[in-house]
């Protein structure tokens, strides 16, 4: 393990930046890094949450997988942020799949591990309480979009909030799209079709590259 990255990555996440550096060494001789290709998984749905991840590099997207084979993207995480954790402090099988959309690295930390540390350290219960808040925040938002906005509004929204997590190289496909933001194929191409004559996306297959962020974003807005 690279010490300084590992403790660097531990020290720019919510959830642990309030521990001391004596406190993080303790954590990082628990931990262990661990290297992903491109679409390989990190945990699989329904299997046994012995570890949650902290991302350290790359992008991470959480997936169901529907009763035909079907799968539907659920969130998305960048360097710094938790993912996996939910399971482990219920003990619970993984409610998705976590699967690298690149090359990635990620600190694996184990469910005892990490349970004797929060034991040791409440301020870290609070501030998972915060992130947990936000992530309730979020579903709900998207919830209310789905409900009250019109389609071309659902797919601005959704595109925008991926450029504003991902940056502007959008690895999923149309279809991904259409069901991130509750719609049709065909609604969703003839959508993207139009922001691609208009300047604001550019497209190939299984990729959307947002090039006009501002446009997007008075979409987004209605």
């Amino acid at each position: 393990m690279d010490y300084q990255t590992a403790s660097s990555a531990l020290k720019s996440s919510f959830l642990f930046s309030s521990i001391s550096d004596q406190d993080l060494a303790d954590l990082l001789a628990r931990a262990e890094e661990k290297q992903f290709v491109q679409g390989e998984y990190f945990f699989w749905e329904g299997g046994a949450p012995d570890n949650f991840f902290l991302l350290i590099s790359g992008r991470v997207k959480v997936i169901k997988h529907g009763s035909q084979g079907r799968e539907t993207a659920v969130a998305f995480f960048s360097p710094g942020e938790i993912f996996g954790e939910v399971a482990v402090l219920e003990d619970k099988p993984y409610p998705a799949s976590a699967v690298a959309l690149e090359t990635s690295a990620a600190l694996s930390i184990n469910r005892q591990a990490f349970r004797d540390f929060v034991r040791r350290h409440p301020e870290v219960t609070l501030a998972m309480i915060g992130i947990l808040s936000g992530r309730l925040r979020e579903a709900q938002s998207r919830l209310h979009d789905l409900a009250g906005e019109r389609v071309e509004q659902r797919l601005s929204r959704t595109l925008y909030r991926l450029y504003s997590k991902l940056g502007p190289e959008l690895p999923f496909t149309r279809q991904d799209l259409a069901d991130m933001s509750g719609t049709t194929l065909e609604t969703t191409v003839r959508y993207l079709s139009r922001l691609k004559q208009e300047g604001i996306i550019t497209s190939k297959r299984g990729l959307v590259v947002i090039g006009d962020g501002p446009k997007l974003a008075v979409l987004a807005e209605g």
